[in-house]
């Protein structure tokens, strides 16, 4: 799926959107940002709440290129300028995370396999 589809889908606002073009595969809707480490992988995009700079540091980490903020959320300037220096797209959507993560899974986008803890 691609940015604008995703943007049309939660009639999400751009923050800070990137030069390239990028195709999304699976998404991951997370607050605890040591579960979006330990199972998200590249092609994912990241529907959160949390809006601190840590959120654009793990995605950079998981070569995440997108981000989602959910419950109309703008993050501080500090994370529009880490993701802008880490070429991260930021959106901002009114949706909370159930609905948006519902939006895009009805819509085709795939959940992420999560790996199993034993």
């Amino acid at each position: 799926m691609n940015l604008s589809n995703i943007q049309e889908l939660l009639m999400a606002e751009s923050i800070y959107q990137t030069e390239s073009s990028f195709e999304i595969i699976t998404a991951c809707g997370a607050d605890l940002m040591s579960d979006v480490l330990a199972f998200s992988k590249g092609k994912t995009l990241l529907l959160t709440g949390l809006t601190n700079p840590q959120v654009v540091r793990t995605a950079e980490m998981i070569d995440l290129k997108l981000i989602i903020f959910v419950r109309g959320k703008k993050p501080p300037k500090e994370t529009i300028a880490l993701a802008q220096e880490k070429d991260i797209t930021l959106l901002t959507t009114d949706k909370p995370l159930y609905e948006s993560c519902g939006i895009l899974y009805s819509a085709g986008l795939k959940p992420e396999k999560l790996n199993q803890i034993e």
